[in-house]
């Protein structure tokens, strides 16, 4: 399992946001030109996170984006989980893959499942106002 350059951003872009907050919208081209994403890629995650409720947009003149919440109550979890398409370290837990013919006599599953708990409760340790003012 890797974590995708759009996961990694999607942290970047959130921390961004926090550390140049004014209580305004923070236009796409700024945010864009300090974290050196270019902006149609940006604007692709940006969708994403707007659309789970994590970050809101508004266009026009003193248009861009702010969280949707305080920074204390987003956690790194709450980012990557919307942005990766995967993150099982093995097919069968994925929700959207066939169920594993294996799995009632599987050895392995009950490991496989406790690393996915833990990798969520990892991620769920440290929240995007942490990671903007490194106190973790």
């Amino acid at each position: 399992m890797i974590i995708s350059t759009r996961g990694r951003y999607a942290l970047r872009v959130m921390i961004d946001i926090v550390q140049h907050n004014d209580s305004e919208y923070i236009p796409l081209k700024e945010i864009a030109e300090r974290q050196e994403i270019s902006e149609k890629y940006l604007e692709s995650i940006l969708k994403i996170l707007v659309s789970n409720k994590l970050v809101e947009g508004v266009r026009g003149k003193n248009g861009g984006y702010r969280l949707s919440r305080d920074a204390e109550k987003i956690t790194a979890w709450d980012v990557i989980s919307v942005t990766e398409n995967e993150l099982t370290v093995v097919s069968c837990l994925n929700p959207d893959s066939p169920a594993c013919d294996r799995a009632a006599n599987c050895s392995t599953l009950p490991m496989w499942r406790e690393f996915n708990k833990n990798l969520k409760n990892f991620f769920s340790n440290y929240t995007i106002e942490d990671l903007a003012t490194g106190k973790q």
